[in-house]
């Protein structure tokens, strides 16, 4: 079991003027702390389950290229980036220059998308769930082109691509990660048994519940011919460090539910992530314990 890092709160003492500051702390304390990985959520307003939309929200790709300067070793993506919000093409080209300029450190995680405001607020196209899926399908099969290095056309229902060159290829092999995101048994476990490397399932629906969401995913990997061993299975989950919250033997007995079920990676955020004292404390008393399961 490992531990990964998702930050989707910017709204911190001392304002944007200190953001850099304190993002930079936060990244260099998980990286010298033994987590596995480090992720931003991919929206432009705040989401509804962790603050009103008028917090500050720093725009994704720009602030993993920022990571990327302030780390060596963690992993870093979007906890996951709505097909809408970029053509495939374009989204594919910035994942791989992140992994070039991160020496291989580059994910691409991915989902359908979901927040309308934020895409009638920016004016960007929100189509029907159906279509969404269909784009997301078309998307990751765009990316698995685009990184095979061979530049020929693509021609889909909703892109038209008349020549998938991307040059450089990315460093990491055969190509950076993909993860999928969300829980949809039709849909998106089906998506993630034929295209992804990694799923990502929200761990508030309890260990019952993702066990057999991985069921689910088991037997779509059947169907498909898949190795169900070869999908890293991720959970993103809030941990509340301090008294009368959680202690690090909760925080331990939590993942250690989550293994049983067969999660690999714990993805947590820190309400109080900006006091760096808690990435500390998970990375001293948690991760070295999390390696034995």
């Amino acid at each position: 079991m490992r531990l990964g890092l998702q930050i989707p709160n910017f709204s911190w003492p001392g304002g944007p003027s200190a953001s850099a500051d304190t993002l930079r702390a936060i990244a260099s304390a998980a990286d010298a702390g033994g987590f596995a990985s480090l992720w931003v959520m991919d929206h432009f307003f705040q989401i509804p389950p962790v603050g009103v939309a008028e917090k500050d929200m720093l725009e994704g790709y720009s602030t993993l290229s920022f990571l990327a300067a302030a780390t060596r070793h963690v992993k870093l993506g979007t906890l996951v980036s709505g097909v809408t919000y970029r053509h495939p093409g374009v989204l594919v080209k910035t994942v791989t220059t992140l992994d070039v300029l991160s020496a291989g450190r580059a994910m691409l995680g991915i989902g359908a998308a979901w927040f309308e405001r934020e895409h009638r607020g920016l004016g960007v196209p929100f189509p029907r769930m159906a279509e969404r899926f269909e784009r997301l399908e078309e998307a990751l099969c765009i990316a698995k082109q685009m990184w095979s290095g061979e530049a020929k056309p693509f021609s889909g229902r909703h892109y038209a691509l008349a020549e998938t060159l991307c040059m450089p290829q990315p460093l990491s092999r055969p190509h950076p990660k993909i993860l999928i995101g969300g829980m949809g048994e039709k849909k998106t476990l089906r998506l993630v048994a034929r295209y992804a490397d990694a799923c990502n399932l929200f761990a508030h629906a309890g260990a019952a519940e993702l066990e057999r969401k991985l069921g689910v995913l088991h037997r779509h990997c059947d169907e498909l011919g898949r190795d169900y061993d070869a999908i890293e299975r991720t959970t993103l989950g809030t941990v509340q460090l301090g008294a009368g919250r959680q202690s690090r033997a909760d925080v331990i007995r939590w993942c250690r539910e989550l293994a049983q079920v067969g999660v690999q990676q714990a993805i947590v955020n820190l309400p109080n992530v900006h006091e760096i004292r808690p990435v500390e404390q998970l990375a001293a008393e948690v991760i070295p314990a999390l390696s034995e399961l």
